[in-house]
């Protein structure tokens, strides 16, 4: 399939059209932000880590029945995935308390949560990705009822399979955000899983594993990424 010419590109990501308008190549950046594009920096091995990364668990997930986009692994920063109509919400999932979440609630960071708390988030960085909920989401259009309903069962649905995933490899899922799309009339996972988009921390230790340690200026941020990826079992 042709790779053709650059459709978009946002802060990590650039998405390319094909000679399939079925299908579209998503290439993985080194780039690395935080705080709504504040910070920025080239990452080495980024992109590459974070492409195998998706695709392990894109793979992992469509194998437990929740359709995803992703078709194939293309080369070491490109996969080829649906192209899909993106629903402009962030679908979230916190199992443990931290981040936003703490210093919104005044909650103790590292408090398990039970049950999990839900959260819709708007993709919007000049409007820093405000909370809303069910009621905007259909009264503004950005997705219809039957859908809004099948984003929140399929994100719970994944809690379920990478909670386990990475309990059995030591790891601690505290939270993560899901972006979903319409292909077909129908809702599939989009964008990426990674550690750029949750909070993965070792069991016994708390250390983070994921894109606070870019954050919070911890270094070895792609150290930690390949260290998730080894315990998991993601060849890079």
């Amino acid at each position: 399939m042709q790779k053709k010419q650059e459709l978009y590109s946002g802060k990590a990501k650039s998405v390319f059209a094909t000679d399939n308008e079925d299908y579209v190549v998503l290439s993985f950046r080194d780039d690395t932000s935080a705080f709504d594009g504040e910070k920025v920096e080239q990452l080495n091995r980024k992109g590459m880590v974070n492409n195998k990364f998706n695709a392990f668990i894109m793979q992992y997930l469509a194998d437990k029945g929740i359709p995803t986009h992703f078709e194939a692994l293309l080369n070491d920063t490109e996969s080829l995935v649906k192209n899909m109509k993106m629903v402009p919400v962030e679908c979230v999932v916190r199992n443990v308390a931290s981040g936003s979440l703490v210093r919104r609630l005044g909650v103790e960071d590292g408090l398990e949560l039970n049950p999990p708390v839900f959260e819709f988030f708007l993709k919007n960085d000049a409007l820093h990705d405000p909370m809303i909920n069910e009621y905007h989401i259909e009264t503004f259009g950005w997705a219809k009822a039957e859908d809004i309903s099948k984003m929140k069962e399929l994100t719970f649905k994944v809690n379920e399979h990478l909670q386990k995933l990475f309990a059995d490899a030591g790891m601690i899922l505290v939270d993560y955000k899901l972006e979903f799309g319409l292909f077909k009339g129908e809702i599939y996972l989009g964008d990426e899983f990674s550690p750029d988009g949750c909070r993965l921390w070792d069991a016994e230790t708390r250390k983070k594993l994921d894109k606070d340690r870019f954050r919070q200026g911890l270094g070895g941020v792609i150290e930690a990424y390949e260290e998730v990826a080894q315990r998991i079992g993601v060849k890079l």
